[in-house]
């Protein structure tokens, strides 16, 4: 029997929905160590094994970076390369496959991503501080998808594809600063490699070439030429993650004739039917899917814990707290998103280019727009491209992340709760 189509649309949703609560669970645990480790007798330790230097060469090349740098800069193209497969698969089948379905999500994080910048800049119009203006305009899906969690099926479905949606629409923009503003220098030949590498993906595409192993040695290719461009290698991941198929290349009613015809077999399978079966399995399943639920789970568990392992130890003092950088992002991510979000949401309903999910009342988008000040991993991947001087405002910009991603999981959690408990009849008002 085959599933009916709201099953095969929403699926993949829940399916990253379970994943992304357990994962946030892991990530405050991970947050909290590299906290405690930070503000204890073992933080210059812990601080000299991130910055420990990794070298491996061929010949007269050798590439010589530290631990930390493997982190943030390899190991996270891994984390947008699966941004980019949510962002495809969000415009191909999701909420932001039509302009009806992805209006409210995409005006509330243009407001959430303008309004918090904006607030930063008032801030710090010029100077060295002014860098950090793209710090607060990230929101970690993790974190609310994990707070969620927490109220279980009490929480609207339509609030979770709400937040889900905006959170990938944030990512897009946070990809844009990213390439855009945080570049200061470009090296065209190495681009030009770099966009040689993507014509052969995209050519390997279309002649049907199958090999991961092929696809994995032309990506880190194209890894090394956009390290060398001057752009953020992680832009590689988001490319390569937005040009994988979205398609199976088998017709999924060809699996089910597969399997009635090595099933109505008498003598069993036999090793080339099996091969079959397994070829048939797997190529019915659009390569996308694939990749992403085989990666989601280590993005989620392994990825990002060890990101906030190397980049959340923060030493927490007075002086951080007080450092107008620190303050300018903590009442951005606070202030900021909340006002953008919900406020960009509300016009958009108010002017009817959009409509509230069902079971959504207006209390619930104003808690949704609380937790989406929750910027954490984005927010700190941001901040070490605005300000990657050790010496320079990156303590105070973490420690204005950790207040106010902090602040805004309180809130938020609590006006949620206290949403949930009304329940709907406050649909038309706050």
């Amino acid at each position: 029997m085959r599933p009916a189509p709201i099953r095969r649309l929403t699926a993949p949703i829940r399916r990253f929905l379970r994943i992304e609560a357990a994962s946030g669970f892991v990530l405050v645990l991970c947050t909290i160590v590299a906290l405690v480790l930070a503000n204890s007798s073992l933080g210059p330790t812990v601080h000299h094994f991130w910055e420990e230097s990794i070298r491996f060469g061929i010949g007269s090349f050798t590439f010589d970076h530290t631990l930390h740098f493997w982190v943030n800069d390899a190991l996270m193209t891994i984390f947008f390369f699966v941004i980019g497969l949510e962002i495809k698969r969000e415009l191909v089948d999701g909420e932001l496959s039509s302009p009806r379905k992805a209006a409210l999500p995409v005006v509330g994080a243009i407001g959430g991503m303008v309004v918090p910048a904006a607030i930063y800049m008032l801030w710090h119009p010029s100077g060295p501080e002014a860098r950090g203006w793209g710090i607060p305009m990230a929101t970690d899906i993790a974190f609310v998808v994990g707070v969620m969690a927490v109220f279980g099926k009490r929480v609207p479905f339509g609030l979770k594809i709400f937040l889900l949606s905006l959170a990938i629409a944030d990512d897009m923009g946070a990809v844009l600063v990213i390439a855009v503003a945080y570049t200061e220098h470009v090296n065209l030949l190495a681009l030009a490699i770099a966009g040689g590498g993507f014509g052969l993906t995209y050519a390997m595409n279309r002649l049907g070439v199958r090999s991961i192993g092929l696809y994995v040695a032309v990506a880190i290719g194209i890894w090394f030429a956009v390290l060398a461009s001057g752009i953020h290698p992680t832009i590689s991941g988001v490319l390569l993650g937005l040009m994988t198929p979205s398609t199976a290349w088998l017709n999924p009613n060809i699996l089910r004739v597969t399997i009635e015809d090595v099933v109505g077999h008498e003598r069993g399978i036999d090793l080339p039917e099996a091969d079959l079966l397994a070829y048939a399995a797997r190529e019915s399943v659009s390569p996308l899917l694939r990749i992403e639920t085989a990666l989601h789970p280590w993005v989620g568990f392994v990825i990002m814990p060890v990101f906030a392992l190397a980049n959340a130890g923060v030493v927490v003092g007075v002086g951080a707290m007080l450092d107008p950088v620190a303050i300018a992002i903590a009442v951005a991510l606070v202030f900021g998103k909340a006002i953008g979000i919900f406020g960009l949401s509300w016009l958009a309903v108010r002017f009817k280019l959009a409509s509230l999910p069902a079971g959504v009342t207006w209390r619930m988008m104003l808690a949704a727009g609380i937790l989406g000040g929750i910027g954490f991993t984005m927010s700190l991947f941001v901040a070490g491209l605005a300000f990657p001087d050790p010496e320079g405002p990156i303590l105070a910009a973490k420690t204005g992340i950790l207040f106010g991603s902090g602040v805004c999981l309180l809130v938020g959690a609590g006006l949620l709760w206290w949403s949930l408990r009304s329940g709907p009849k406050n649909r038309d008002g706050i």
